[in-house]
């Protein structure tokens, strides 16, 4: 995973994980279903409009509130490509690393506008607005990170360790 490009959507700042996924879902582990039900509060039709590979750019401290999991797995299950925002709330952020969902810190990214396309260049380091040629680089992130989201997330990445020392 060293490219990833989409159409963006934009939410604004704090974007909590009730709006992400609303407590009233987490009654199943389910990605599937959790996925019908994304980003709801914020924008009851999201689901309906976006397409997998899409990508979310939203402002700072996007996924305060809870540490719930279930919001980057209702992301990443409901095909959302990325999240770009200047800052993540630290435990979001690491949970979707953990579940595979790739995030990117971009101080600009209130630069990129709903519609526009973007493409992500991991080993760059940048951000590309396809739709105006703008050029951003992105904080990087730390190898081992990287090492999560190219396996998938935690899960995949300590099975496939335990598989390597079994060998």
């Amino acid at each position: 995973m060293q490219k990833i490009a989409g159409k963006v959507w934009n939410f604004g700042k704090d974007i909590d994980t009730d709006l992400i996924i609303a407590a009233r879902y987490l009654n199943t582990s389910d990605p599937k279903e959790l996925a019908k039900h994304v980003m709801e509060d914020a924008d009851p039709e999201f689901v309906s409009k976006m397409q997998p590979g899409d990508i979310i750019v939203a402002g700072e401290n996007f996924g305060c509130g809870s540490s719930r999991e279930h919001a980057p797995i209702a992301l990443k299950a409901a095909g959302i490509a990325a999240v770009v925002a200047p800052t993540f709330a630290r435990i979001f952020y690491r949970n979707a690393f953990n579940m595979g969902l790739p995030i990117f810190e971009l101080p600009e990214s209130a630069e990129i506008k709903e519609g526009e396309a973007i493409s992500i260049d991991m080993n760059a380091g940048t951000i590309t607005n396809t739709t105006t040629g703008k050029v951003y680089n992105f904080t990087p992130i730390p190898a081992f990170m990287q090492e999560l989201l190219n396996a998938g997330g935690l899960m995949n990445y300590a099975a496939d360790e335990i598989a390597q020392q079994e060998k």
